[in-house]
């Protein structure tokens, strides 16, 4: 799987994780010099306190494309079925294929 923004790819792995519909790709598949911390507060009710990031390539910055749950409720890797803890999803415009 292939995050891609901007022309840039973002992130790359050949297996990631399918939660509520989106790819999350693992810790070390992440170009994380393209993230720009945000300060966006979401908990979700079951995966916990969410942490959001900013992409910036080129100059251009995508607000919140990117998020990330560093440390999941207690039973949510149960819930989905293996841990994804500091694993990063992507919406808000980042294309996800194959």
């Amino acid at each position: 799987m292939k995050a891609v923004w901007n022309g840039e790819v973002i992130a790359e792995a050949p297996e990631t994780i399918t939660i509520e519909g989106n790819e999350y790709f693992p810790p070390a598949s992440v170009h994380r010099e393209f993230f720009v911390p945000s300060d966006t507060p979401y908990t979700c009710p079951w995966k916990g306190v969410c942490t959001y990031y900013s992409l910036m390539v080129e100059g251009q910055e995508l607000k919140d494309a990117a998020f990330s749950y560093e440390h999941p409720k207690e039973g949510a890797a149960e819930k989905v079925g293996q841990d994804f803890a500091g694993y990063v999803a992507f919406w808000r415009g980042v294309e996800i294929s194959e």
